[in-house]
């Protein structure tokens, strides 16, 4: 029996649409949900109360509702819950190494105070050994596609795995995107905005930048070559922007169910540096978000 995908559940609105993408993406993988929900008991210990009293109560009532709901929703679903006394990051971070991926809720867009700018939220993404999917509590209506954004400088390769693998289950496109390169008119919007008497240097700009696109091309198309080898039936559709990484992967993001992101190893610290294209598409993708670690 494989590892379960796992739920971080806590009592806000976005947790049981995380709830609901993990349960199809279990039953996609054929594998068992386990929801989480950590909590974190007085110390000392406080004295017995009524049930409806005791916080614990309403802890374990929430997991038992939301069960109850998956259930209902998603027959053949195997599904467990569990309430963890303990710290929140350390609780889903021991939950997630013996899972699949670890699914977490996000508040909406553009919200100041969201889960996403919080610690927990932080340290969980730098810090998850497996795949943390982030999904927005308004996040479209789910499609078929996969974007990747790809680093031609060194390839994750656990991303593109997990990306051509999420792709090949849902049968649906994969976009490959890399940001950041000058591809064709790049030479000719440096041209146009040079001065009269410049036109040479803009000749030998645009060229540069002709070059520069190609070359990317090259290595876009060598760094999913084996990928395609290993899931021929994926149809796999290249992109390069000369966008900033953080816009031009997100501009590609519409029209997909999911968005997959690698993660270098994060430096120690008390708050974790994702870096600008993860919290970009945390915040403002269209769709849920997967961040992969490197292998």
């Amino acid at each position: 029996m494989g590892a379960p995908i796992t739920v971080g559940v806590d009592g806000f609105a976005e947790s049981p649409p995380a709830a609901h993408w993990a349960a199809r993406e279990a039953l996609l993988r054929d594998l068992r949900l386990r929801l989480i929900h950590a909590w974190n008991p007085p110390s000392p210990p406080a004295p017995a109360l009524p049930h409806e009293d005791d916080p614990s109560y309403w802890s374990q009532r929430l997991l038992t509702d939301l069960v109850g709901e998956l259930r209902d929703t998603h027959p053949g679903l195997r599904v467990s819950a569990e309430l963890v006394p303990r710290e929140t990051v350390p609780a889903l971070l021991d939950a997630a190494r013996d899972a699949e991926m670890l699914v977490l809720g996000s508040s909406g867009r553009d919200t100041p105070g969201g889960f996403l700018l919080g610690s927990t939220g932080r340290q969980i993404l730098a810090h998850g050994v497996h795949p943390v999917i982030m999904v927005h509590a308004d996040d479209q209506p789910l499609t078929a596609d996969v974007t990747v954004g790809v680093s031609l400088r060194q390839p994750n390769e656990e991303a593109l795995r997990f990306a051509f693998d999420a792709a090949a289950r849902r049968g649906g496109v994969l976009r490959a995107v890399h940001a950041g390169t000058s591809g064709p008119g790049h030479g000719e919007a440096v041209r146009h905005g040079e001065a009269a008497g410049h036109e040479e240097a803009a000749r030998d700009e645009e060229a540069a930048g002709h070059e520069e696109g190609a070359g990317a091309e090259g290595a876009l198309e060598a760094a999913l070559r084996p990928w395609r080898e290993r899931y021929p039936g994926v149809p796999v559709a290249e992109a390069l922007t000369s966008e900033r990484p953080a816009l031009g992967v997100v501009h590609t993001a519409p029209g997909s169910g999911l968005l997959v992101l690698g993660r270098d190893e994060t430096e120690p610290g008390p708050v974790p540096h994702l870096g600008s294209v993860i919290h970009a598409a945390v915040h403002h993708a269209p769709c849920p978000v997967a961040v992969v670690p490197r292998g």
